[in-house]
């Protein structure tokens, strides 16, 4: 049996509930762009809805409660099990396979990782090690870019490896 994928929604999603038993509401005002996580990864709520749902489906995450809703409905309140948090624990400390994807997932990762109070040094190096090749590739800075979509790419991993350097700097 294949492990089915999960998005990024629903990785967020499961990162909240395992700080602490929720309810879809509860999670939405945290992923929205006001948001603590919002300010990184974003997510309208019937998007964290569906996310439970999907959880709930895969086993990761169950309802154990239900509270009365200020304004309508009873709140379900959901946590994450066993096999959610193992899940949840291996895609936090897993490197991101593209540059583009350290302004979302890779800034989620740390933000959910210093919510836990888990040091993120382990993370950053593995993914200065994960993207090395790509960033040497693209920041071949000797050379002149044929056009100016390499050149957004050059000047994006230049600033990726600043900034992986920093944060390594930082946390080692």
């Amino acid at each position: 049996m294949t492990t089915p994928r999960l998005s990024t929604t629903e990785y967020a999603v499961l990162g909240v509930l395992a700080e602490r038993p929720s309810h879809g509401f509860a999670i939405s005002k945290q992923l929205a762009s006001d948001g603590e996580l919002g300010r990184v990864f974003t997510v309208r709520r019937p998007l964290v809805y569906r996310a439970l749902v999907r959880l709930v489906d895969l086993g990761y995450v169950k309802p154990v409660s239900t509270e009365k809703g200020s304004a309508g409905p009873n709140r379900v309140i959901h946590r994450v099990t066993p096999p959610g948090r193992r899940r949840l624990d291996h895609w936090l400390w897993e490197p991101v396979e593209h540059v583009r994807d350290l302004r979302i997932e890779f800034l989620l990762k740390l933000l959910l990782l210093e919510r836990r109070g888990q040091p993120p040094g382990d993370l950053i190096r593995e993914q200065r090690i994960a993207l090395d090749s790509t960033l040497t590739a693209l920041d071949d800075s000797g050379t002149e870019p044929p056009d100016h979509v390499e050149r957004w790419r050059q000047h994006n991993a230049a600033a990726a490896t600043a900034y992986l350097i920093d944060l390594e700097t930082r946390f080692s």
